[in-house]
């Protein structure tokens, strides 16, 4: 399990734009940034609860921000709806579709999935299948 993952920002207002539909079938939503004194940035968790969080920020170092390559973020969903809803919303708001929702037998019998990358090229997973369950429920479990 991870405590927060951060993904750097050219434009960080168009990924806000962009995370804030795309997560919102997920069950997360942006909270306020705590501000560490490092550069800005937005702020993504479920209600009511302070970690596991996802940032997209702009880099520390001040150098431009780029994906990648290799790496991937992917989100449990609650169900296969919000599989498709997340999806739908990465294509809706500027991201590239690179798997659109179904099974993937070849992870698991129940394993439904999605895959895209965000405006600037980060590359997402959005997977629902009961093994994920406990880690996609209620504040409590």
């Amino acid at each position: 399990m991870f405590s927060h993952i951060i993904l750097g920002a050219r434009d960080l207002a168009r990924l806000t734009v962009f995370y804030d539909a795309v997560l919102a079938p997920l069950g997360l939503v942006q909270v306020d940034e705590p501000g560490d004194g490092g550069p800005p940035g937005s702020l993504w968790a479920r209600p009511g609860r302070p970690w596991p969080q996802f940032y997209v920020q702009l880099p520390f170092n001040g150098l431009p921000a780029t994906w990648g390559n290799g790496t991937q973020v992917s989100f449990a969903a609650p169900s296969r709806a919000a599989v498709d809803a997340a999806w739908r919303a990465l294509v809706a708001e500027g991201g590239i579709d690179e798997g659109a929702p179904g099974l993937r037998p070849a992870y698991g019998t129940d394993y439904y999935g999605a895959y895209g990358r965000d405006p600037e090229g980060n590359k997402l997973c959005f997977v629902h299948c009961a093994a994920l369950e406990p880690l996609t429920g209620s504040a409590g479990g």
